[in-house]
This record gives C-alpha cells, structure tokens and sequence, in this order.
C-alpha cells in the first residue's frame, strides 16, 4: 500500500536563502526534529551522499538515514530517500519557487 501527500508552504526568506539551507546537509539539524550525525561524503548536497541522522520520540532514539538520490541547484530541486524505523521508506522531492526577492514556496512531496 502507498500513500502520497505534498505540503506546500509559502516561506517568508528569498528562494537564494533557503536553498542555501536545503543545499548544505551539514544545516539540516536547523529545521529538522533530528540531530545529524554523519554526512558522506562531507560538502553541498550531491547524488549518492548519505546523511545519517536520530531522532527521539516515544521516549527512544531512532536512527533516520537519507540518501541524495538527484540535486538540480539552478531549478532548486532535490530528490532524497529517507528511511525510517520499521521498514519505513519516504521518497522525498523538495522544490523551491521564488515568488518575489523575500518570499517563495516549498513543496515536499
């Protein structure tokens, strides 16, 4: 069985900004619930580096892994697999659209 949903956000940062943030594994403990442990290889967001991350929850520590599996840095857009405790799998796709110079919005789905 599967399951697909895509939240979209309107974020109040210029698109440059936040792909910034989205670009470099190393800041994903900024806006992720998850404490990043290793990222290999090290630098910018590429195809076939892998984050290893835990999170807590439950009153336990959960171990995440995410693979980049494509990166396009001039359309800001990048495919990720996350999986998860239980056999669990997520097929990420984050974009990010300027809207204006300050504002833009993100899809993840």
């Amino acid at each position: 069985m599967g399951f697909s949903m895509c939240p979209i956000a309107v974020v109040h940062a210029s698109a440059e900004r936040l792909w910034d943030l989205l670009a470099e594994p190393a800041n994903y403990a900024q806006w992720w619930e998850a404490q990043t442990r290793a990222v290999t290889p090290a630098g910018s967001a590429q195809p076939g580096q892998r984050i290893d991350a835990q999170t807590t929850a439950l009153g336990r520590q959960w171990n995440v892994s995410i693979t980049v599996k494509h990166i396009d840095h001039a359309r800001r857009v990048i495919d990720l697999t996350t999986r998860l405790p239980f056999g669990i799998t997520v097929h990420n796709h984050i974009t990010c659209v300027p809207l204006d110079a300050t504002t833009c919005r993100v899809s993840f789905g």
